[in-house]
């Protein structure tokens, strides 16, 4: 529960003490000592037989995904969507995505059960999930940038103040639990994710000089939002399943958020490129997060419609 917070400082200061690689390979010590915990600490189950690795699904899903996500991101470069290095790719990657559901109900064990979806909780407890991975990964990408291209501060520093979203979702998460058992997890989604739209708001209105400490509480609402929505939208989703579907559900819940926050980067990262220009002033390239930030609000927006799928679901 403390990542939220300590990843940013931490991250923060191996950026500016070592060189950026660490990022990546810091996660080494800390996977080994996880696995080595695992394995003493955590029960011996009979989980039954996995199956063999649905290769063709993987192949599809990955190179989709890749694919959809490159083509956006060469709309920053590109003027239109028509361009064939934004259009090939993206159609692309929508062609494999069909391609590996209909694969996926062909087999016995895919990679993904797109079965799964036939139950209405989960399918939009899913949309949830894919489109609060849009709006709270996205989004991540402009405060640290926001902080050191306008504000002139430094990694480590920048690390701490984006630690009260952390804060935030640290402070309601003992919450969400008793929330969702006596309201249900799409009244309580909905409840996180209008926080976090009403959070985005002024964020798109800072400017240059606007107070650091003003912005902190607004990241501390932000994270407020996180805390309701996240939990209670995947908890929704297992309680609509049978026990035996749960290890289907999980990495499908995973992938879906993943997905969606690699998109929602792709897509905030081209506006901010295209609304500062190539040599912008520190004046335009705070206008240039204040237009990301109102794309940042549309998406989280969005969200809000599966929400109220989940709600009329349950």
């Amino acid at each position: 529960m403390l990542a939220p917070i300590l990843g940013p400082v931490v991250g923060g200061a191996i950026l500016q003490n070592l060189h950026w690689s660490w990022i990546f390979l810091v996660n080494l010590p800390i996977g080994l000592v996880a696995f080595i915990l695992g394995w003493r600490m955590l029960p011996q189950t009979d989980s039954g037989a996995a199956g063999r690795l649905d290769v063709l699904g993987l192949a599809l899903l990955s190179t989709a995904s890749s694919a959809t996500v490159y083509g956006l991101a060469q709309l920053g470069t590109h003027s239109s969507l028509t361009a064939p290095a934004v259009l090939w790719p993206i159609a692309a990657g929508l062609l494999l995505t069909a391609i590996f559901g209909w694969h996926a109900l062909r087999v016995e064990r895919p990679l993904l059960d797109v079965r799964l979806y036939a139950n209405r909780v989960f399918g939009a407890a899913s949309l949830t999930t894919f489109g609060l991975g849009a709006a709270l990964f996205g989004a991540m990408i402009l405060v640290p940038l926001y902080y050191q291209e306008v504000r002139h501060e430094s990694v480590i520093v920048t690390g701490l103040l984006v630690g009260p979203q952390g804060l935030g979702m640290l402070l309601v998460m003992p919450l969400t639990g008793r929330l969702t058992d006596r309201f249900g997890g799409g009244r309580v989604a909905l409840v996180g994710v209008s926080i976090l739209s009403l959070g985005t708001i002024p964020l798109a209105l800072v400017g240059t000089s606007t107070s650091i400490l003003a912005i902190s509480l607004v990241l501390l609402l932000r994270g407020v939002g996180i805390g309701f929505a996240f939990m209670p939208a995947i908890s929704a989703a297992f309680a609509a399943l049978r026990p035996e579907q749960l290890s289907d559900a999980t990495p499908q819940m995973n992938v879906l958020q993943r997905i969606g926050g690699a998109i929602g980067t792709a897509v905030l990262a081209v506006v901010l490129q295209r609304a500062s220009g190539h040599a912008p002033s520190t004046a335009k390239l705070a206008d240039a997060f204040d237009t990301a930030y109102w794309w940042s609000l549309g998406i989280a927006v969005l969200s809000l419609i599966p929400c109220l799928l989940l709600l009329r679901a349950e």
